[in-house]
């Protein structure tokens, strides 16, 4: 994970115990998984179904009912890092990797040979 995801993801779960035992949980998972696209996928997909669970049912009901409390959590989200968004990884990027990895493989191959 990139130093900058973790110590970001570190300083929002510091707020809170459940937060960051969710968050040791979630990487203890994925490292376990390293080297099986399948169960990272499975992480992925389990990830972007919660996130779009908590998005659309708990905040959007939680979301404030006048201006001023909106303004106020707008200013929240914006001094915090922004709205959590699970980016999703652009079909062709996916190829180019997997071109990449087949053209080492091949190359290993010849070398082999």
């Amino acid at each position: 994970m990139r130093d900058y995801a973790k110590s970001k993801a570190d300083e929002i779960t510091a707020r809170s115990l459940e937060l960051d035992e969710l968050a040791r949980t979630v990487r203890s998972i994925s490292e376990r998984s390293a080297g099986d696209g399948l169960a990272l996928l499975a992480l992925l997909r389990v990830l972007e179904i919660l996130h779009r669970e908590i998005r659309e049912g708990l905040f959007q009901e939680a979301l404030p009912s006048n201006r001023q409390a909106l303004y106020s959590l707008l200013k929240d989200i914006e001094a915090t890092g922004g709205w959590p968004y699970i980016n999703r990884m652009p079909l062709q990027e996916f190829l180019r990797n997997l071109i990449v990895e087949i053209v080492e493989e091949d190359t290993c191959s010849e070398t082999e040979r």
